[in-house]
């Protein structure tokens, strides 16, 4: 295939085991305290790992160095799936994972702009991501600047009005330099996408707004992750969307598609279970 040539396939083995150990992270910060959001953190794993650990441009020895690439995790639940990459990054210690949701922690169950080195922007109110990008990559462009802006959205999110009114605005300006991930699990907190507001068909809803659309994409698969951004930066004259297909509780089997560990931790039990099958889980292509 084409990535293979373009990257070693050692390269893509260590790409897989970021993944890997983020999964590992995840369920361990929210076993420990109790509380957080595995579905949703398990399902962009992947993404994460090729945006961090071989698409973004970043230096977290200089957090704000200006020309750095942005990511806004718009579906900020997901928050300790970035902690992990943040941390794996090196822009604070694997030790610090271990405050997940303590009083006093920078590791707030939603991303806190103003408490941690890495994160672009405070989210949680879900909607809003794709604004903040907006604001960003139109901020480059004035600048004459070459950084990239990310960000990544939820399907149950795009329910959101504020969604299409920042799309609109994202196509009408042009901005080739914004690449926004939708996180295309199916699923959100009260149950399936499709029965509780259907957004089918999302691929030609975002091409109605004159967005270049990459879809198709699975989101579990590093080869074409990598293939889809490399193809979103490559882009010119119009914003880019990835829609990535994943599962809600990815590598986890009792969590795959199981809508009731979209906010739930796992017990002491599960947390060893899941574990146990993140470990076991082949990082081999």
């Amino acid at each position: 295939m084409l990535i293979i040539n373009m990257l070693s396939k050692d390269k893509l083995v260590e790409i897989r085991e970021k993944a890997k150990q983020i999964r590992k992270d995840i369920i361990e910060m929210l076993g420990g305290c109790g509380s957080g959001h595995p579905g949703g953190s398990l399902s962009i794993t992947d993404i994460l790992a090729c945006l961090y650990f071989y698409k973004m441009k970043i230096n977290a020895k200089e957090p704000t160095w200006p020309d750095r690439d942005r990511l806004i995790l718009s579906k900020g639940h997901a928050a300790p799936a970035l902690y992990s990459a943040l941390s794996l990054a090196g822009f604070f210690s694997r030790e610090y994972l271990k405050t997940l949701r303590q009083i006093g922690s920078s590791l707030q169950g939603h991303p806190d702009r103003t408490s941690l080195a890495g994160i672009e922007m405070s989210t949680g109110s879900l909607g809003q991501g794709i604004s903040i990008a907006n604001g960003m990559a139109i901020a480059a462009k004035l600048d004459k600047k070459g950084h990239r802006i990310y960000c990544i959205i939820g399907d149950g999110e795009s329910q959101e009005g504020q969604i299409w009114e920042a799309a609109m605005h994202a196509g009408h300006r042009k901005l080739d330099n914004l690449t926004v991930i939708l996180d295309h699990n199916n699923l959100q907190i009260d149950g399936k996408v499709e029965d509780i507001k259907g957004m089918e068909p999302v691929a030609d809803k975002w091409r109605a707004f004159r967005w270049n659309v990459i879809d198709k994409v699975d989101g579990h698969d590093i080869e074409q992750i990598i293939k889809a951004l490399d193809k979103a930066s490559e882009h010119k004259g119009s914003p880019t969307i990835i829609i990535a297909d994943t599962v809600k509780g990815k590598g986890v089997s009792f969590m795959e598609n199981n809508v009731d560990f979209h906010g739930k931790a796992p017990n002491k039990d599960e947390t060893g279970q899941a574990l146990d099958e993140i470990r076991s889980c082949s990082c081999e292509f």
